[in-house]
């Protein structure tokens, strides 16, 4: 599918002596600036009815004329793939994702993921980056988020979550029992000998993981964690790097921690739980069309929340 729009304007007296480029960007906030370089190097872009490089100084008055053309972004098809839909309107759509579901096609998941689901349910999300799927949660963790359902909201949601200024909080059980909270403040990257695990290595990027202590049990801990930067894996990395790995994560746990004398329904549900016990419980953000404050809370799904109910039960029995 192919969109297409004609932007027109003319740059103000104020902008002369910028670049065309950062001229663009000024008259158009709503589209990246290599966005608009491409524009101009492919010619979409026509000042006073002609051609120009991003690097010519405007001068004021010259009159803009931009082609957009929207190709599909995705070699992606539909499918019909239920989703938990938390909130929608013409500028964004708010998803309570499931485990299991994985966000967008990668090697080993061709297809049956989140933005498959999308491109089912609105066929105009085909000229956005991965469906305007803004920021992903791994295939075994659940809970809320964000999807753009235009170029613009994508740009300004893009944008917000670079500045740090959309909040995602989660709750997990960790194994151990945390005394405080605290914050973690460690580099990130690909693990140096398996490459497809992160670590916390001194050449990785910046990465800082806020947690609070919810409930202590017999030898677990309920945390609400809080996101400052988005690594990959970065909750379960940090938190296996402080020595309280999530339970039932299969590649940064370890073995398998039951606490003795745990009952039979406590040692069943750590046993079977088959993903790590993490879930995005809140998102908030200022919505791309209005600016106002917005902000989301999903309760834990029936496995986390049996998990729970089994730790009280076993710390209450003590």
């Amino acid at each position: 599918m192919t969109q297409v729009m004609h932007l027109q304007a003319r740059i103000p007296d104020s902008l002369a002596g910028r670049r065309l480029d950062q001229a663009l960007a000024e008259l158009f906030p709503e589209y990246s600036r290599s966005r608009l370089q491409q524009w101009i190097r492919s010619g979409e872009a026509r000042i006073n009815g002609g051609h120009c490089k991003a690097k010519a100084l405007v001068t004021g008055g010259e009159e803009v004329e931009i082609k957009v053309v929207l190709e599909d972004q995705v070699e992606c098809r539909p499918q019909p793939i239920p989703l938990q839909i938390i909130y929608d309107d013409d500028q964004l759509l708010v998803i309570d994702k499931p485990a299991g579901l994985v966000v967008h096609p990668a090697a080993g998941n061709p297809d049956g993921t989140l933005q498959n689901a999308l491109l089912h349910l609105d066929s105009q999300l085909a000229v956005l980056p991965r469906a305007g799927i803004i920021h992903r949660l791994d295939k075994w963790t659940s809970g809320l988020l964000v999807v753009a359902r235009n170029l613009k909201a994508h740009k300004f949601l893009v944008d917000e979550l670079q500045a740090r200024d959309i909040l995602r909080e989660y709750e997990t059980v960790v194994a151990g029992v945390m005394t405080a909270g605290g914050t973690v403040d460690a580099p990130v990257g690909r693990h140096p000998v398996d490459r497809k695990r992160m670590a916390v290595v001194a050449k990785g990027k910046p990465s800082v993981t806020h947690y609070r202590v919810l409930e202590r049990y017999r030898g677990h801990t309920r945390v609400r964690v809080q996101l400052e930067t988005g690594r990959t894996h970065q909750i379960r990395v940090h938190m296996a790097h402080i020595g309280f790995p999530i339970v039932g994560d299969q590649v940064y746990s370890g073995r398998l921690r039951i606490p003795k004398g745990a009952g039979a329904e406590l040692a069943d549900i750590l046993r079977n739980l088959k993903r790590q016990a993490l879930h995005a419980t809140r998102l908030g953000l200022r919505h791309p069309g209005s600016g106002e404050p917005m902000q989301w809370r999903v309760s834990l799904p029936e496995d986390l929340a049996s998990l729970v109910t089994a730790l009280r039960a076993d710390a209450a029995a003590e």
